[in-house]
């Protein structure tokens, strides 16, 4: 089982997350946690929120756009959310939160010929 993680890069106004494994219940409250602290420390104006790296990601994942969605509001920021898998792309369609978010296509690094 791979749990999952998160890698913060911030830089200039933005902070991007790029989340690795599988985005579960018992694996999402580490990242929310991770990110929240981060973002209430560097308060950026820009959340990215990288999926290139999740392999499975159930409702837990849309709780996790959904609440990072509500704190970069809170702030005045803006979330993206990018490299989505095809499959990670319809659920989030299907749960509305591309209403919300910004969803940025972006060809997922380990899927690229280089």
């Amino acid at each position: 089982m791979d749990n999952g993680t998160v890698r913060l890069i911030l830089q200039d106004e933005e902070l991007t997350a790029v989340l690795s494994g599988e985005i579960d219940h018992h694996t999402a409250q580490g990242m929310r946690e991770e990110i929240d602290f981060t973002v209430h420390q560097s308060k950026p104006s820009r959340l990215i929120l990288s999926f290139e790296n999740v392999g499975f990601m159930d409702s837990a994942g849309i709780g996790l756009i959904i609440g990072r969605y509500k704190l970069m509001e809170s702030l005045g920021g803006e979330l993206i959310v990018s490299h989505l898998s095809p499959k990670m792309e319809q659920i989030v369609s299907l749960s509305g939160v591309g209403k919300l978010a910004k969803i940025e296509k972006g060809v997922r690094t380990n899927e690229a010929n280089e």
